[in-house]
């Protein structure tokens, strides 16, 4: 019999592998059986995929349907690997056999074995250091050779002492409450102790909340050493908390793109020129390099909106217009980046700015690819002011910034799409028209050089030189948008990006909020040590404080680069509107003499 189930909430699908559900819909399941409160089946529109078993009632009065092929035989039940080898006294719960991912229909096979990596064993529960996502080398070999290939870096040892003479000063920083903690199950079990309560966690695994380590920040499961060079700031200012302004201010310019080739010539790219205030020594770097900083910083960075770089295309690489226009795409990624406190200091954006060493570069980047401050150890570098938000006061300034960046999203589509509409008529339409008035009048002047007299040859030329006027007018047209609308094209394109990047910092938040509205909830029934909760609220300050500090660099960004470029574009505009100007005034006083 074929298992249906009807939706009891509107569900809308985040990630790959899920599908959208309406309230009312009648889905046909896949199976049964859930993985992490999650199921898989197929919806009325024929999608197929997963969504909360929550959201659905299973109908138990099946429809009749064709049998199922039979599964192939269970495997012998196995342990999780976290179980094995625990230290001497620690807690050692009871073996629960878990079925392999292989024995599970469809994507639930898939959704068991990522749940399977979701939380892998940190140095706080007694597993391997925490590793972030690594690139392959292959890709840079070729560029930045080494023989040596290993990062030495003492102070990443485990055991490191928190402070130790001549090395950075390194603070051993943790979310639990006691020693103990670090010996439970994680995650929780529900095992625990009566009177006690433990905020729940998040269904979705790939919820942005959870991706990006702030719900294990928020539930006190982060812990690692903090450098004094790692500490990210925040500070009250005079409209709100701020990030801590960079005390050494520097820029860099991008220029002379020039095409190179390896490899006898079988492989070609573009090199760009950067040259840093801060060092004036100029280096080379390529579009991935870029890329590969851009993938470094947004995994770093979970509350930080960092600029969006030039899209890739895979054809026309070479073609003069595609050239310029990353160019100018990356001069305004380099200035967000130089311009925020935070991004302007990473070591990952100070190392690629001034590397030139060929050796050097590949062990920063590998040591940037095993940096340990990131996900739930994020949280633990950033240092606010000792004073507790209001929540409620946070929640409201989050909402309200939230629906202005959705109204913003709609203003700055909508005036892309004008301008580039707008852009392409100068370039074709209307040079086309201006100069087919000119080729008309210029034909009318041939038509009046028929009559031989010589009385009228001062008019036939004054009428000539206006055709060509007008011919001039087109040019004038066509070029045009590389000078005044084109940069507001590349500024929009920035923002809209930075406007894709706050609905996962907002969720960030957002989810810190629902855990300590939680773990009030569980206060007041007496399910949960007011100590207990008042960390999690602690924690959720810090995440608030670095999330309010972030909107307000958007801000004051935002109002700097607008406000420049609507003055440059204006300026261009009059600039433009008195060259059209001067060419009819030259061709008015061809007649005074006629």
């Amino acid at each position: 019999m074929a298992l249906r189930a009807r939706a009891l909430y509107d569900f809308r699908s985040e990630n790959p592998g899920e599908i959208s559900l309406r309230e009312t819909e009648l889905l046909t399941l896949c199976s049964a059986q859930d993985i992490e409160g999650w199921l898989e089946g197929v919806n009325s529109r024929g999608d197929r995929g997963l969504f909360p078993a929550s959201y659905v009632e299973v109908l138990r009065a099946a429809e009749p349907a064709p049998p199922p092929p039979l599964p192939p035989p269970a495997p012998e039940p196995h342990y999780p690997a976290r179980y094995a080898n625990l230290p001497a006294g620690g807690f050692a719960p009871e073996p629960v056999p878990v079925q392999q991912p292989s024995a599970l229909p469809g994507a639930l096979a898939l959704m068991q074995a990522r749940l399977s990596q979701s939380y892998p064993p940190g140095p706080q529960h007694g597993g391997a250091p925490y590793q972030t996502s690594q690139g392959s080398d292959d890709d840079w070999d070729d560029e930045w050779d080494d023989s040596c290939s290993t990062v030495t870096d003492d102070a990443s040892t485990p055991g490191y002492p928190e402070y130790e003479g001549g090395a950075p000063a390194r603070y051993r920083l943790s979310t639990r409450s006691d020693a103990s903690s670090s010996r439970s199950s994680y995650p929780p079990q529900a095992g625990s102790a009566k009177g006690s309560a433990t905020v729940s966690r998040n269904l979705n695994r790939f919820s942005t909340f959870v991706k990006s380590g702030g719900e294990a920040f928020v539930l006190g499961e982060a812990a690692g050493f903090v450098k004094d060079g790692d500490k990210l700031c925040v500070v009250l200012g005079p409209h709100g908390p701020e990030w801590q302004e960079n005390p050494y201010p520097f820029s860099c310019s991008i220029d002379d793109p020039t095409k190179q080739t390896k490899f006898k010539g079988m492989k070609s790219y573009i090199s760009y020129k950067l040259v840093p205030t801060h060092t004036a020594r100029q280096v080379h770097r390529r579009y991935k390099h870029f890329d590969w900083l851009y993938t470094r910083l947004v995994e770093k960075f979970p509350v930080i909106s960092v600029p969006h770089i030039p899209e890739k295309q895979a054809t026309g690489r070479f073609e003069e217009d595609f050239i310029s226009k990353r160019r100018r795409g990356l001069c305004w990624w380099m200035d967000h980046m130089t311009s925020h406190p935070v991004l302007a200091q990473c070591d990952a954006f100070q190392h690629f700015l001034t590397c030139t060493d060929e050796k050097a570069w590949k062990q920063g980047k590998r040591k940037s690819e095993k940096d340990e401050m990131v996900g739930a150890n994020f949280f633990l570098t950033i240092s606010n002011p000792p004073v507790a938000l209001d929540l409620s006061d946070v929640e409201t300034k989050i909402d309200a910034f939230k629906t202005f960046t959705k109204r913003m999203d709609d203003g700055v589509l909508q005036l892309n799409q004008t301008v580039g509409e707008f852009a392409r008529k100068q370039v074709t339409g209307f040079k086309k028209e201006y100069q087919r008035v000119g080729l008309s009048i210029k034909g009318l002047s041939q038509a009046f050089d028929m009559d031989n007299q010589d009385y009228s040859a001062g008019l036939n030329q004054a009428i000539a030189f206006t055709g060509e006027a007008y011919d001039a007018i087109g040019e004038l047209f066509a070029e045009q948008p590389r000078q005044d609308l084109y940069p507001i094209l590349d500024l929009l394109a920035l923002y809209q990006g930075h406007l894709a990047n706050f609905p996962d910092i907002i969720h960030v938040q957002k989810g810190a909020l629902t855990k300590v509205k939680e773990s009030k909830k569980h206060v007041e029934e007496g399910k949960m040590e007011p100590a207990k909760a008042e960390g999690i609220h602690d924690r959720c300050n810090i995440i608030s404080f670095a999330t309010l500090a972030e909107i307000q660099h958007f801000h004051k960004i935002r109002v700097r680069d607008y406000r420049s470029q609507m003055q440059h574009f204006l300026q261009q505009q009059i600039a433009f509107f008195q060259k059209v100007t001067q060419k009819l005034d030259e061709a008015l006083h061809k007649y005074d003499s006629v």
